[in-house]
């Protein structure tokens, strides 16, 4: 599990890329990102987040976004994007 805390954006996003495709070079079977101390996403960070998941799913592992907070489900939910991501907010994440 990666503990992600602060803020997704422009500045970070590339950092977040770099250690998920790390993880990928050997995938597990799910790589849970916890959202849990993200304070803010902008559309870099929304996109990153696609672009990783698309990733691990073609090297045949799952991305799971866990304790998503509500100003990130209304952003995702707002473009549309919620649907194109794995998000389980409940304590029994995969």
């Amino acid at each position: 599990m990666l503990r992600l805390a602060g803020e997704i954006d422009m500045l970070t996003a590339a950092q977040l890329s770099t250690v998920v495709n790390e993880v990928l070079t050997d995938p597990p079977p799910r790589i849970v990102l916890d959202l849990g101390g993200v304070t803010f996403c902008d559309s870099q960070g929304l996109g990153t987040l696609v672009v990783l998941s698309r990733k691990a799913s073609h090297s045949q592992s799952l991305l799971v976004l866990t304790n998503v907070g509500d100003f990130l489900l209304r952003v995702l939910d707002i473009t549309g994007l919620r649907s194109a991501l794995m998000i389980r907010n409940d304590q029994t994440t995969p």
